[in-house]
């Protein structure tokens, strides 16, 4: 059997085609732009951070350096204690996220799952605690870090962050979604609450979970006023304390700025790289859940 095809509708093809062609040229040519003005200003520290200091000052500014430096990586790492403000910053920044991680989930289940007297009240209220700034917190959270001896410590650095209701919110509209036939059947078997939760949900949850993991991280491993009022020397400085070394009574170390902030990034780029699969899948899923 021979299909005939209509001439009329192979010449509009053929005639819309280029039209086509250009479209895609022009959306990508628009897609590249922006792509390049939000990586001008990463390109722009690592090109301040491979001149002399002299040159990032000097005017007029250009866009490339005269000379490359590229020892001021090194010397960046080796002028100061580096690698303790690096420690410092994995552990606080890990224990913050893992102790997100626990109480979101947990909290995240109770307001998804379970039905008690006054819940939307409660989450209200709850949810109502990111309206306060930080900086209203931090007298109060000073004051008790002082009087439980946990000023200059690992514990006063992370616990009194360690909990917010960022990750419940986020972490309940993910478990929302997901059907609760799956809790029903799995009591139906004598599952618990709790199994239930570390067996099914947070399997299934691991896309939003792992976004709120790269949040928390990145929002710790770059947090400054906090570790700045309850730390008190070198020893338990993270990275961005360490990083204000380079200003003195002499001047500002620009270059050394710039490298030990590259220097820096590379956790999350690679946090990143690590969680972007799962993050991509969360779409996935969350679509096939939607309206469920």
């Amino acid at each position: 059997m021979t299909i005939r095809q209509d001439p009329l509708h192979s010449h509009s093809v053929l005639r819309n085609r280029p039209l086509r062609r250009i479209g895609t040229a022009i959306s990508y040519a628009a897609l590249s732009l922006i792509a390049l003005l939000f990586l001008f200003p990463f390109f722009w520290m690592v090109s301040n951070a491979v001149r002399s200091n002299a040159e990032v000052l000097a005017v007029p500014v250009r866009i490339l350096p005269q000379e490359y430096q590229w020892g001021t990586f090194v010397e960046a790492l080796v002028s100061l204690p580096f690698g303790t403000f690096l420690f410092n910053s994995f552990v606080v920044a890990s224990g913050v996220t893992a102790i997100v991680i626990a109480v979101s989930c947990l909290s995240a289940y109770a307001f998804a799952r379970l039905k008690f007297p006054g819940r939307e009240g409660l989450l209200l209220a709850y949810l109502g605690t990111l309206m306060i700034p930080q900086v209203m917190l931090v007298i109060p959270l000073f004051l008790v870090v002082s009087k439980l001896g946990w000023v200059n410590t690992y514990h006063g650095m992370i616990l009194p962050v360690a909990f917010g209701s960022f990750g419940t919110f986020l972490l309940r509209q993910f478990f929302l979604a997901i059907p609760k036939d799956l809790d029903e059947a799995a009591m139906i078997d004598g599952a618990s609450r709790l199994r239930i939760l570390v067996t099914i949900i947070v399997p299934l949850a691991m896309p939003a979970i792992g976004l709120l993991a790269l949040f928390a991280f990145m929002g710790q491993w770059n947090s400054f006023l906090w570790p700045l009022i309850v730390t008190n020397g070198m020893e338990k400085a993270t990275l961005p304390l360490g990083l204000t070394l380079f200003q003195t009574q002499q001047g500002t170390s620009w270059n050394y700025i710039m490298a030990g902030a590259a220097i820096s990034m590379l956790p999350g780029i690679v946090l990143a790289i690590v969680l972007q699969k799962v993050i991509y899948r969360g779409i996935t899923i969350g679509s096939g859940f939607g309206g469920r």
